[in-house]
Order: structure tokens, then C-alpha cells, then sequence
């Protein structure tokens, strides 16, 4: 029976409109089955495990553990944990990108003009060097998750028993941007997004397209400069790390530019980097330009034949930690962060100038509407009862601003290829 003819069959008054019927503002009044009458939509969602249908039911509601334990009780606990382990990834989103909300932006490409020496004469040439343009496109994307909730079990479930799927969520969408940035980081591909019928590109870092980068100081480029490089061999050596670091600098990027040197590594890398000492050579016959400096809180060093004057530590120890994430030390510049975020046999390193930064490499796209920004509740079709069949919105996009801020190394023999993980 559809809502036609059930209103037809059971004709209710129009005073109440059954969509946002309340019982309680009628006292005595029995509250007809609107399920019945075909005036709710069936209850749709997801089985245990996030596959099928299904719904949150009264028997869902968990009241002890086996042990005696106190769901709520546990609950709290992990969510504390929770909230720990994604600030880190909400850290790295937030010191790799800038918001946007243009569809595409347009970088001026102006070139330099030089004075002539003055004449009594005539008067001097006009600049007439005309402004160009670079257009960087970014995607826009729309993901959702539903909720489903029975009125029983909403009834008699525990705040924090709701509270449990709600952050679940949040996990995911913690999880889901930043999968995409790092996407966006380590693809070594352009993309397309068509935007209002036109197709516009979305860069990754300079990656051999042909794109000439702007001059900086007397440094100039070509169009097959890249930043995303395969070591040619199986084992990372300090060159790797020099490699980025100057790279990074000659765009302009670096402490004198007001911005900071992250260089992000696996354990495995890290492990490896704390043996690099100034003038010794170390894996494939390299000499390192730097000494390795371990962080405040790290575990202390004996630096032999410190007495008599060779190597003492001179300066100051780089900080334990940026903005919660661990520093493990410094290599020449770059402050080296250990994060197994970052897959094995990688590294990333980019340029900072902080959280939501202009000059951040990513451009974390969002709509021009700011109704529709951020990660938004939708409620369900029933006024009076929003949280059943209640779902989760988010819609973003990403794509490189800033193409030289930022160079991958892949410890390989072979050429580079995506992390599995970000592909």
C-alpha cells in the first residue's frame, strides 16, 4: 500500500500531518502504525561488518561485556585513544594543505623586466611584457555513509552506545581526506576534472610534463624536472636526502623563506638515517654533508672521546616534537619526522609554513558554498525523528598549488611507482 491510498483507506485529519506526527501533544491519543499504513519508508542500512542491510536494533543494545566490563565504561577509554591517533593524521593534512574553494585557479606567470641606462634623449622603453597564466584544477567529489536507528533501540541505548558509531564515522572521514591528500601527493600522474563542460588539469608535483618551473634567484629548470625520484639502488644513502633537500631549496623553499623542511620516513628509513655522520661515508659509498642530530627526548647518545673536544655537540638539539607529530631529529635542515603513515622504502618531504598555510603543496578543495563545507549530518525523511535513517556527507576534491613544494624518493633500484596504499 502506497501513502495515496493509504491516506485514502485511513483518512486521518488535517490538523496532524502523520509525516511530523507526535503523540505527545495529543493526550490519549494511541499513535497509529505509520509503518503499516505505508507512511514510513522501510528501514534500509547495514549489517554488522558494513556490508548488506540491515539496522541498529533493541538487541544491538550490548549491556555487559563477557568479562563483566561495562561497554561504556570501555567506551570511554578507546575513545580517548581515538581522538590521540587521529590528531596525527589530522596534523599532516593540516601542515600539507591550504583550503580552496575556487573550481580553478589562476597563478600569474610574470617574467622579469630590466632597466636601461638613461638618455637625455627620448624617453625609455616601455614594459610590455604581457601577464600570463597558470590554471590549476582541483576535483570535487562527493562521499556518504548512512545511519540506521530504530526507535527501540534509541529508546533504551546509552549515549555513548550512539556516540560509538558517530565517531566511527568521523574516523572514517579523518581517514578518507587523508588517504585522498596523500593520493595527491605521491601520484606522479596529472588528472582531469571536468569542470562547467570544460576539462581542466590537476597536477601532481612537477613530474616531467613539460611544465617549465618559475626561475628562482640564478636557479633555472627545465620541463622534465621532477620530483619524484627512484634512488637507483636497494638501500637509502645520505645523497637521497641531500638530493631533496637541495632541490626543495633551489625553489625557494627553506628557513630563509619562512617555512619549514619536513623530511617524512617509515622506521625503516629512520633507522638508517640516525647512523649518518658528517665526513664518514655510509650506504653506496657516500659521504654525508650533515650529522644526523637526535631529538629532545630521544634516547641519549656516548659520544666517544667527548673530553678531549671531538664530537661535542655544537648548537641546539631540533625539538621533540611539531604539533604533535614525533621528531626523531634533524638532518642538516629538515626536520626528520618517523611515521608509518609513510609506507616503507618512501619518503616525503615537503615545505610548511604551518597549519592551512598558503604556501602548503596541497590545495584541499571544498565547495563555494559554505552550507555545504565540512562533514555535514543529514537528517532522515521523518521530522520529528531525525536520527533514524540519518546519514553523513562530505564533498571535497584535492590537486597540487604549490608543484615544487614537496619531493617523493622511492628506495628502489627500479623506476618509481605509487605507494600501493595512496594509489
Amino acid at each position: 500500500m502506497n501513502i495515496r491510498s493509504a491516506q485514502r483507506a485511513f483518512p486521518l485529519s488535517g490538523v496532524i500531518d502523520p509525516r511530523v506526527y507526535e503523540p505527545q501533544a495529543i493526550p490519549g491519543l494511541v499513535r497509529p502504525d505509520l509503518r503499516r499504513l505505508g507512511l514510513l519508508p522501510p528501514m534500509m542500512g547495514s549489517a554488522p561488518g558494513g556490508t548488506g542491510t540491515g539496522a541498529h536494533t533493541h538487541g544491538d543494545i550490548v549491556q555487559r561485556l563477557a568479562d563483566g566490563t561495562d561497554p561504556n565504561d570501555l567506551w570511554t577509554d578507546l575513545q580517548a585513544q581515538l581522538n590521540v591517533w587521529n590528531q596525527t593524521r589530522q596534523t599532516i593534512i593540516d601542515f600539507l594543505t591550504f583550503p580552496v574553494q575556487n573550481q580553478v585557479e589562476s597563478i600569474a606567470q610574470g617574467a622579469t623586466v630590466d632597466f636601461e641606462a638613461a638618455s637625455e634623449f627620448g624617453v625609455p622603453v616601455a614594459v610590455r611584457e604581457a601577464i600570463t597564466t597558470f590554471q590549476l584544477g582541483f576535483t570535487l567529489d562527493w562521499y556518504d555513509i548512512g545511519t540506521r536507528y530504530t526507535w527501540k533501540f534509541l529508546l533504551d541505548a546509552d549515549r555513548r552506545q550512539v556516540d560509538m558509531v558517530h565517531n566511527q564515522i568521523l574516523e572514517a572521514d579523518n581517514r578518507l581526506v587523508f588517504t585522498k591528500v596523500m593520493n595527491a601527493v605521491f601520484r606522479n600522474t596529472n588528472r582531469v576534472a571536468t569542470i562547467q563542460s570544460q576539462n581542466y588539469n590537476v597536477y601532481a608535483l612537477y613530474n616531467n610534463d613539460g611544465t617549465v618551473p618559475p626561475t628562482y634567484k640564478t636557479n633555472t629548470f627545465t620541463g622534465s624536472h621532477t620530483h619524484y625520484r627512484a634512488t637507483g639502488a636497494a638501500t637509502l644513502d645520505s645523497q637521497d636526502v641531500e638530493f631533496m633537500i637541495d632541490d626543495l631549496r633551489s625553489h625557494g623553499y627553506g628557513e630563509n623563506e619562512g617555512s619549514t623542511i619536513v623530511l617524512m620516513v617509515n622506521k625503516a628509513e629512520g633507522d638508517i638515517m640516525r647512523g649518518f655522520r658528517f665526513g664518514v661515508a655510509n650506504n653506496n659509498s657516500q659521504v654525508a654533508k650533515y650529522d644526523f642530530i637526535p631529538a629532545v627526548g630521544q634516547s641519549p647518545l656516548i659520544i666517544p672521546n667527548a673530553l678531549q673536544g671531538a664530537g661535542l655537540l655544537g648548537g641546539n638539539q631540533p625539538p621533540g616534537q611539531i604539533d604533535g607529530m614525533s621528531v626523531i631529529g634533524s638532518y642538516g635542515p629538515a626536520l626528520v619526522v618517523q611515521e608509518d603513515y609513510i609506507p616503507a622504502g618512501y619518503m616525503l618531504m615537503f615545505a610548511t609554513g604551518g597549519s592551512a598555510n598558503l604556501g602548503n603543496p596541497v590545495g584541499l578543495r571544498e565547495h563555494a558554498n559554505p552550507g555545504a563545507r565540512g562533514m555535514q549530518l543529514v537528517q532522515g525523511p521523518i521530522a520529528q525523528y531525525p536520527l533514524q535513517e540519518s546519514y553523513y556527507r562530505r564533498g571535497f576534491g584535492t590537486g597540487i598549488r604549490q608543484r615544487g613544494a614537496a619531493f617523493v624518493t622511492q628506495v628502489t633500484a627500479g623506476s618509481y611507482t605509487i605507494p600501493t596504499v595512496y594509489a
